[in-house]
């Protein structure tokens, strides 16, 4: 007859979250492709493996929360927020020494008002942005650091991102591309009609409040990394102070990946 376990016998040790974009067969054939040379979830704990595109790692992160390390392996297009994946015995063996570092990036908060009363917040790694919601242009009163900036900008909405998001959405915008390291809030007028407001790029504690002018008659809603919030009235946009760890293998150059997935792309 077999003893019975003690309470304090220590059972398997913790292993990694692996998170792969079910979507995404690239992601699986990456997955496929480094079975041979190592299980991804072998790696410490604290780390949350992720493979896909930078659409599926902010998910992840969304889901999970900033108490991981986020290690992207990328199967999307540009992966700015990940690493690429070339030879798999390479990455392998760097994943198996170790051999990343970690740098933590800023999160936004934003924190809206309904028409109704109610309110409505999120967090977001890349950016946050108040856009029409119909048809109708938008038309936002834009307040940063509690000066009134532009009493009406006719727009099709504004957006504030960090500087590891300026690449995204904001680039498109005609914002400019920024170091991921810089720490700063951009501001990217979309598509401003009246007046001209250009781009602006401001220290990371600068608070941003955008009120919609108008709203019976041309609604905007929010949306925090691509996720809708649905229609709001008004939004406040700063740094949440809850930073998010993303790890790059040794040799990841931010320039050199600025340089060579946006500017040249």
């Amino acid at each position: 007859m077999s003893s019975p376990k003690s309470p304090h016998a220590a059972g398997p040790p913790p292993r990694a979250i692996v998170a792969v974009d079910p979507h995404n067969p690239r992601a699986r054939d990456i997955v496929q492709r480094l079975l041979p040379f190592i299980e991804l979830d072998s790696l410490p704990p604290e780390v949350c493996v992720v493979v896909g595109g930078d659409g599926f790692m902010l998910r992840t992160i969304r889901e999970r929360g900033p108490g991981h390390i986020y290690l992207g392996l990328n199967a999307g297009h540009l992966g700015f927020l990940l690493n690429d994946v070339g030879d798999p015995e390479a990455v392998a063996d760097a994943l198996r020494a170790t051999a990343w570092t970690t740098f933590s990036f800023p999160r936004l908060r934003l924190t809206a008002l309904r028409a109704d009363g109610s309110k409505a917040s999120a967090l977001a790694v890349n950016d946050l942005y108040l856009e029409r919601a119909t048809g109708q242009t938008a038309h936002l009163q834009v307040c940063i650091g509690g000066n009134v900036v532009v009493e009406r900008l006719i727009c099709d909405g504004l957006l504030v991102s960090t500087a590891l998001g300026s690449t995204a959405y904001s680039y498109s915008a005609g914002g400019v591309p920024c170091h991921p390291q810089v720490p700063a809030l951009l501001v990217t007028p979309i598509a401003p009609h009246v007046p001209r407001l250009t781009p602006m790029m401001l220290p990371l504690d600068a608070v941003v409040e955008l009120s919609a002018v108008d709203t019976h008659r041309r609604p905007v809603r929010a949306v925090a990394d691509g996720v809708d919030l649905g229609e709001v009235v008004r939004m406040q946009v700063k740094n949440s102070e809850d930073n998010v760890q993303l790890a790059f293998l040794t040799g990841h150059d931010f320039t050199r990946t600025l340089v060579r997935k946006v500017l040249r792309a």
